[in-house]
């Protein structure tokens, strides 16, 4: 019964209002049964609230004590009845306040509309052209990066958010035991500086900041400084801001300069709002947090955005934190349909009128306010108190939300809504605290649940962003709302499990975010800092300007000289080999031939038919086969008869065995060559090791193994290497082509060079292809002021240290090499993967060059960076990921930019031999490095024209030179004995 109830009164009134009509009699005898068999008077009594059991349930005066004699059944039976009263009126109570606020309860289809809104609003804060009009705003931080654990320092934080401010000092750690030191100092702001200038406000922040130094005597050392300023701003820069809600938009940086007044110096390194402090905070102790939330007086979310989709900031590698403002969500009219009478009184008088709708709805500052409210209007149609309003009922603000966080707490719930409804002047019943309960429930649900849905819509976003199936992320929260009331985090929980079943979220308090926050990310800026200036130091060196490009060209042309000379030819490291070949394909070229390819561990047999005239063009047929290591490293012999084999393989595949035709060979490693079908071995390169073949003809040790074979013989006309035949490939394409080059695993060149030039053959008339051999340029040491010492640790660990100096700078073979001892000097040092070096990264050749261009590719997103990094078992975040994409491009720039400067000296050379001013020349190119890498190809082209100005240069690239271009040469040479024959 109500207190205000005389004793005697019914407990229905005739005519009483619905929600005050109770349970009536049948009820009570249809459950006495019921109640007799599950429900026993102790366990009921104990389950009533604190005033219900204090005014109704005292034993009856009759009833015997619990150590006396047994109740009698009637009274029993009374017992059970009244117990089981009360239980169905709460019961009753609950019910008709759910159906009176039916709108503010939302299912979980409306909540999923929700987050599905509020992720189309994201996308419009993200966008250039959408985000004026957008109303979550989605501001760029500028804060690139989350701590990683090992920052390291003394900073200072400023702490501005309300009517008082804080000074901190927070020390950093990084000892093994990652410790941060605070000490703290608050300080008032007086109304009429908050209400002033802004010079004024910042003045007085810098005479406390002073203050402050002075008490802890630290005034003479210049501290960093991060300052929360939690206000909505437009950020340009760190720590550069515009304050977008104050009598005057101002730069925040130029406020912040400190008068010369104050005797000391401060390097403001970052300014944030308390949610990226927040973020920051948790990020420091779990790694994976990459949300920050503030539920509290009011409310707001950043996270961890992809650059690539942030359109106000140039940049599209990495990530960067985004404050999204989420609290003006709804401001475009987009919650309409959710928003009740309720909201829509807040809102009309609250301040902002038509502003931060979403954070009106949810947030500490108008929960108790819409609780007050719908009291009041239930007041008014007589549905609670009697009917009866009191002032302090019907003034905004006193009923707090501090009131809404009490009333729920389990136990003590009923009673705390007792006094505090009976401090706003009213008289309540059991049933109008039951009442107020229940709204209370549906107030702070309703924001629980709200909150969920647009948090959901955050953490689905940044699963999308990093394409995986199940995310794993944390979210790190302040605020008293959350923090404060009993149920608020779990329901908030319960809707993000709901609406993301397929993601594992981890929710951790922030401990004194806004502060520690903003020191975190200023350490996380210096150490970023700190971080990029020890890399591009190590870097610096593979950077090479302009002046020492022209250099490595000038020092080419040199060691090109001394290749053509006759005396100066033992001594040259560029060999400059004669090959014989001393014409290009005119396009008269006609027949069958046959090509051999050996130039790796696959070698190729291919059968080329060349027409000419109406029908001009160039038909080929082929075959791959392996060569065993055992063989590539066994005897000269061995290796001759595997590839005699394969060839009368090829001819039976074919059905050509017993055809005589003409063959030509690629034969790509370094030969010297006495005729065109003549070619000594040098020396062995690519893990070739067959014994009794350097200082060998290798035209002669194929014909000796054709001989051994007795089952076919061959013509071979021609010996070449694959350069020349990819010269040649181009040549037959377009006139122009004098020059090849090849940069893939390996890396050569050759030209058609003025005979009279050529010493080492006989004759002046005409021109000859010469066989650079360039990947030895710089084994003099003419290049050892430009090598690094990532370059000299691949070269030790080589197989021919020492030797192919330039290519080991340059091709495919050994940048993924050069990258890799990068990485492992970045870890080392704790500039990358954390400092922890895992066993492959250690492992020499894990590093392929294939995953420099996959890793440079425009169109690869640093998740599949980071992919391919998971692939080769090195665990990465995203800033690593950034730092390896970096590596690799410096690593294959320079290959590019010193390729090119080879290149130059070349096609001058050409323009000089002949006397012009102005040369148009076509260089064929082949070679994985050349065709897959996203930039190689352009940054070479750009290096050859800025050195070589005079020299007009078209790059074509070669299909199948080495094959075809082999059968080409001899194609050209059976058109030249022919015509000589006639």
């Amino acid at each position: 019964m109500s207190p205000r109830c005389p004793p005697n009164a019914p407990l229905v009134t005739p005519g009483a209002h619905p929600m005050h009509s109770l349970i009536g009699g049948a009820a009570t005898s249809r459950a006495r049964g019921k109640l007799l068999n599950e429900r026993g008077w102790r366990g009921e009594r104990a389950a009533l609230p604190g005033p219900l059991r204090s005014h109704r349930a005292q034993p009856n005066r009759h009833e015997p004590s619990r150590s006396g004699p047994t109740r009698s059944a009637p009274a029993m039976i009374a017992s059970h009845l009244l117990a089981y009263f009360f239980t169905e009126l709460n019961h009753d109570q609950t019910q008709k306040i759910d159906k009176y606020l039916y709108h503010m309860r939302l299912s979980d289809e409306t909540l999923l509309e929700v987050s599905q809104r509020f992720e189309k609003e994201m996308e419009k804060g993200l966008g250039a052209d959408t985000n004026p009009t957008a109303s979550v705003k989605m501001l760029p931080t500028f804060v690139r990066s989350t701590p990683d654990g090992t920052e390291d320092g003394d900073f200072l934080a400023l702490d501005l958010g309300g009517t008082n401010f804080r000074v901190l000092r927070v020390k950093v750690s990084d000892n093994g035991l990652r410790k941060v030191e605070m000490e703290n100092q608050i300080y008032a702001i007086p109304e009429e500086l908050m209400r002033g200038s802004g010079v004024q406000l910042f003045d007085h922040i810098a005479e406390c900041l002073a203050n402050f130094l002075d008490k802890l005597q630290i005034k003479d050392k210049k501290l960093p400084l991060g300052f929360t300023f939690s206000f909505p701003c437009h950020q340009t820069k760190r720590p550069w801001l515009l304050l977008m809600v104050w009598p005057v938009l101002s730069p925040l940086g130029h406020l912040l300069s400190f008068p010369p007044s104050q005797d000391f110096d401060i390097d403001i390194v970052a300014v944030v709002n308390d949610t990226v402090g927040t973020m920051m905070t948790c990020g420091y102790d779990d790694h994976n947090c990459e949300v920050g939330l503030i539920v509290g007086t009011g409310t707001n979310a950043c996270y961890m955005e992809e650059m690539r989709h942030i359109d106000l900031v140039e940049g599209d590698e990495g990530r960067m934190c985004i404050n999204m403002e989420w609290g003006a969500f709804g401001d475009d009219g987009v919650l309409d349909d959710i928003r009740t009478e309720f909201d829509r009184e807040i809102d009309m008088g609250s301040l902002n009128p038509g502003k931060q709708l979403f954070e009106k709805m949810i947030s500490g500052m108008y929960m108790g306010e819409l609780v007050r409210l719908i009291l009041v209007k239930m007041a008014k149609e007589g549905l609670l108190f009697g009917g009866r309003l009191t002032p302090d009922l019907l003034t905004t603000g006193h009923f707090e939300t501090r009131f809404v966080s009490a009333i729920e707490k389990e136990k003590e719930g009923l009673q705390k809504a007792h006094e505090i409804l009976s401090k706003l002047g009213l008289e309540p019943s059991h049933e109008d605290c039951l009442a107020t309960l229940r709204i209370c429930q549906i107030v702070s649900t309703r924001s629980a649940s709200l909150c969920g849905a647009t948090l959901a819509a955050v953490l689905r976003r940044i699963k999308d962003n990093k394409g995986v199936e199940r995310l794993r992320s944390t979210v790190g929260v302040d605020g008293s709302v959350y923090k404060k009331h009993p149920h608020f985090a779990r329901r908030l929980h319960k809707t993000v499990r709901k609406l993301l079943p397929d993601c594992e979220i981890r929710f951790i308090r922030s401990e004194d975010g806004s502060g520690k926050g903003a020191a975190m990310v200023t350490a996380v800026a210096y150490r970023l800092a700190a971080q990029h200036k020890a890399r591009q130091n190590i870097l610096e060196p593979f950077k090479l300007s302009h002046e020492q490009l022209l250099e490595v060209k000038e020092r080419m042309r040199i060691e090109m000289e001394k290749g053509l000379g006759k005396e100066t030819h033992a001594e040259a490291t560029v060999k400059m080999l004669p090959t014989y070949v001393c014409s290009t394909p005119d396009g008269t070229e006609k027949g069958d031939f046959l090509a051999l390819d050996l130039g790796g561990t696959n070698f190729r047999v291919l059968l080329v038919r060349v027409r000419n005239g109406m029908r001009r063009g160039v038909e080929m047929h082929n075959k791959i086969y392996s060569i065993p290591v055992e063989i590539m490293q066994g005897t000269g012999e061995e290796l001759f008869d595997h590839i005699v084999h394969c060839i009368s393989d090829f001819l039976e595949y074919m059905g050509m065995k017993g055809v005589s035709l003409p063959l030509g060979f690629t034969f790509s490693f370094p030969c010297q060559q006495n005729n065109l079908d003549e070619g000594i071995l040098l020396k062995w390169t690519k893990g070739f090791k067959a014994t009794g073949c350097e200082g060998e003809d290798v035209v002669g040790l194929l014909k000796e193994a054709i001989h051994r074979r007795e089952e076919f013989d061959l013509d071979v006309v021609a010996v070449v290497n694959d350069t020349v035949g990819t010269m040649m490939t181009c040549g037959y394409e377009d006139p122009y082509c004098e020059v090849g080059l090849i940069v893939g695993t390996g890396s050569n060149a050759c030209y058609m060079e003025e005979m009279r030039n050529v010493e080492l053959v006989e004759g002046d008339e005409g021109r000859m292809c010469v066989n650079m051999e360039w990947g030895a340029f710089g084994d003099s040491g003419c290049l050892d002021d430009i090598r690094t010492e990532f370059d000299v640790a691949v070269d030790e660990l080589s197989l021919n240290p020492g030797k192919q100096r330039y290519e080991k700078m340059i091709s495919g073979m050994y940048l993924g090499e050069i990258v890799r001892n990068i990485l492992m000097d970045f870890t080392k040092r704790g500039l990358l993967f954390r400092g922890r070096i895992s066993e492959r990264l250690k492992t020499r050749g894990i590093f392929e060059t294939k995953f420099l261009s996959q890793i440079e590719s425009d169109c690869l997103a640093l998740l599949q960076v980071r992919s391919i990094l998971q692939h080769l078992g090195l665990e990465s975040t995203c800033d690593d990921s950034i730092i390896v994409k970096e590596v690799c491009t410096v690593v294959a720039r320079r290959a590019a930019q010193l390729c090119g400067a080879g290149m130059a000296a070349v096609v001058d050379k050409i323009r000089e031999n002949r006397g012009l001013d102005f040369l148009k020349i076509t260089v064929g190119v082949d070679g994985t490095l050349y065709k897959l890498h996203p930039h190689f190809s352009s940054i070479l082209h750009e290096t050859v024209k800025q050195l070589s100005p005079k020299c007009e240069v078209t790059f074509l690239q070669s299909e199948d030179g080495s094959g075809k271009g082999a059968a080409l040469i001899t194609a050209v040479a059976c058109r030249i004995r022919e015509a000589g024959q006639r």
